[in-house]
């Protein structure tokens, strides 16, 4: 199951400002703003970012884990499979107190994740 997409945008401000009147008509709303990751999604839950983290063209995808330990274990596997360590697994408490995710690039450059929201 996808839990998030984020799109690396070159201007976050323009960026915003696009996207709020968008997706407006699709029940979407601002939810979250990080700065440098903003997202949007219907009321409880952003489920698409704009992100400045990246070189713009490139996306996010984040792909919902059931534990911590299916986490590390999609983070190996993906760097055994050729990936680049993106951010190792931890706990991402900026994001909110139980995120716990792990980063790597596919061999195009695209920031794929592997997320658990449960607690510990």
């Amino acid at each position: 199951m996808i839990d998030h997409v984020g799109i690396n945008v070159s201007d976050i401000e323009a960026s915003k400002r696009f996207y709020e009147a968008a997706l407006a008509p699709l029940g979407y709303v601002k939810i979250a703003d990080f700065g440098e990751a903003v997202g949007f999604g219907q009321p409880g839950k952003p489920d698409f970012w704009l992100e400045t983290r990246g070189t713009p063209g490139t996306t996010h995808i984040a792909i919902v884990s059931p534990d911590r330990a299916t986490v590390h274990a999609f983070h190996e596997a993906a760097l055994a499979a050729g990936g680049k360590d993106n951010g190792a697994p931890g706990p991402r408490p900026q994001y909110h107190e139980t995120y716990y995710g792990g980063y790597v690039l596919d061999p195009d450059g695209h920031n794929v994740e592997a997320v658990c929201h449960a607690p510990e």
